[in-house]
């Protein structure tokens, strides 16, 4: 029995003996496991405040500012010459066609031999009249015969006052054979084709007025509210160029069904970096400025669609821990990035490096 009572003492003491042995083993190495290796080196930024421009976007075609119809005015003659093609610069009144004139000249020279006629009519019973009314007191003329000799007078002079008309009409037709540029320009478009015998009032050409282009943007209600004419926008054609622009004025109304409207921004000068009528084209217009505060795009995030930036604790020997925190943003000025909410203007941010971050990793704070 006493054996058995030493037996179960001696068990007892060892198991007290190994625990606390286990116990000093785990204290050992508890300094060992609390230390945290830190998933990054970092530097940190804190928000700039700056003036940020303010801006509208907008999407709209490139037109042309007036597109002119350029027709025949002459009827039944045929087209004997093309002087220009589509794309071609042309010059207020310069020649663009010439229809055949040979039927005109001959009315031309019959319309001159009539005036001609007339003329001379008017001159003999001009003559005639002024002979009459001399013997008038003499009575060698009854007053029947002086009135005769008066109204033959009107009459030629009216007969020639229609054949100077007859040869007006006929002169303005043989420069109408010649098809002239209603303003300076380019031919945007040509249906002119050799031999065709127009009819007066048919399309021959189409010309932009002065080459001059403007973009159409289409602005919702509360947007055309913001734009004021002569307000500065860029213009950029996607693989294009970028042009400088101004409003030129606003549509008075609003599409009915898109409750939107145009705003008209003319293009100066447009044509010698490629831009072309019926380009697609998005632009900004310059709403000012506005006092915010900004981060460079390295620092902010995209994560589900959302966008965050990194904020640190407090910094004890290089470490900090980071805390995920999510940010509305709003316009970007170059490589900034205006935040809107979620920081403020003393916080310290994680310059770059977020992606390889979350939320509550310890980091390596490097001082630059």
């Amino acid at each position: 029995m006493k054996k058995n009572l030493i037996f179960v003492t001696l068990i007892l003491a060892l198991s007290v003996l190994l625990m606390l042995f286990i116990n000093q083993k785990k204290e050992d190495k508890a300094p060992q496991n609390s230390v945290v290796k830190p998933a990054l080196n970092i530097t940190f930024i804190e928000p700039k405040a700056q003036e940020i421009p303010k801006t509208l976007e907008a999407t709209g075609s490139i037109v042309a500012w007036q597109e002119a119809i350029i027709n025949t005015e002459i009827n039944g003659l045929k087209l004997v010459e093309i002087k220009i093609q589509v794309g071609d610069t042309v010059k207020k009144g310069q020649v663009l066609a010439l229809f055949s004139d040979e039927s005109v000249l001959i009315d031309v020279a019959q319309s001159k031999a009539s005036l001609m006629e007339a003329q001379a009519n008017f001159t003999e019973a001009q003559l005639n009249a002024q002979r009459a009314q001399k013997v008038t007191d003499s009575g060698a003329l009854s007053s029947q015969q002086i009135s005769q000799y008066l109204t033959q007078e009107k009459i030629t002079q009216a007969k020639m006052e229609l054949a100077h008309a007859q040869l007006n009409s006929q002169l303005l037709r043989q420069r109408n054979t010649q098809v002239l540029a209603s303003d300076d320009g380019v031919i945007s478009s040509r249906s002119a084709t050799l031999g065709m015998v127009a009819s007066q009032g048919q399309e021959l050409f189409r010309l932009i007025r002065q080459n001059r282009l403007e973009w159409q943007a289409e602005l919702t209600a509360s947007e055309m509210t913001q734009i004021q004419p002569m307000m500065d926008v860029n213009v950029s054609v996607p693989d294009v160029a970028t042009v400088k622009g101004k409003v030129r004025t606003l549509a008075p109304s609003l599409d009915k069904q898109h409750r939107s409207g145009l705003v008209y921004v003319d293009l100066p000068q447009v044509t010698k970096p490629g831009i072309r009528a019926g380009m697609f084209a998005r632009g900004e217009f310059n709403l000012g400025s506005k006092k915010g505060i900004t981060l460079p795009q390295n620092a902010v995030s995209l994560r589900d669609g959302f966008n965050y930036v990194f904020r640190l604790s407090e910094i004890k020997n290089n470490l900090s821990k980071v805390h995920q925190v999510k940010v509305q943003t709003g316009q970007r000025v170059n490589d900034w990035v205006e935040i809107i909410s979620g920081v403020e203007s003393q916080d310290k941010l994680v310059a770059g490096g977020g992606a390889f971050l979350n939320d509550g990793d310890t980091v390596n704070v490097v001082v630059q």
